[in-house]
């Protein structure tokens, strides 16, 4: 599998990181990105990426990495600390133009991601609160309820008028 390649080919140039990896020998992780398949990995005993292995004990997405252990601890020290040139290393196997290409489509498909989930994040936020009226916004809210403090405080008065009445 090419991800597992290009990974291991990073992991061989920082001997560090795949150091790191090999008390984790046969641990899985499963790469999550929007409309893609997961792509679920294991750690190999000398701490190179493997294809496949048995339920993930991490998960990892744009958003991060989720899971909770020593893996999952492991993986999010890497992401902060490994920094791959992924050009440099596509540039080896495919050429130095094909591999820019290559990555601008990989920054574009991310882009894209995350825009899509921001706006179908607003688009269902704008649903829920203008159309259909299942939340409101704060703003309203403390409208409301200065409102009804205030409705409160003219019911209390003429309440006091008609006790003079009486």
């Amino acid at each position: 599998m090419a991800f597992c390649f290009l990974l291991n080919q990073l992991l061989d140039r920082e001997r560090w990181a795949r150091e790191r990896l090999v008390p984790f020998a046969g641990e899985a992780t499963e790469l999550r990105l929007a409309l893609l398949p997961p792509l679920r990995v294991q750690i190999g005993a000398a701490g190179r990426i493997e294809p496949g292995g048995a339920e993930p004990s991490a998960v990892v997405t744009l958003g991060g990495i989720r899971g909770s252990g020593p893996f999952a601890d492991e993986l999010r020290y890497l992401a902060r600390h490994l920094r791959p040139d992924i050009e440099e290393e596509l540039s080896r196997l495919v050429g130095d133009v094909a591999a820019q290409r290559i990555g601008d489509g990989v920054r574009a498909l991310v882009r894209w991601q995350r825009d899509t989930a921001a706006r179908t994040r607003e688009a269902v936020v704008d649903y829920v609160v203008d159309e259909r009226r299942m939340v409101v916004r704060r703003a309203e809210l403390a409208q409301l309820a200065a409102d009804i403090a205030r409705l409160g405080g003219a019911l209390d008065e003429l309440e006091r008028r008609i006790a003079r009445l009486d």
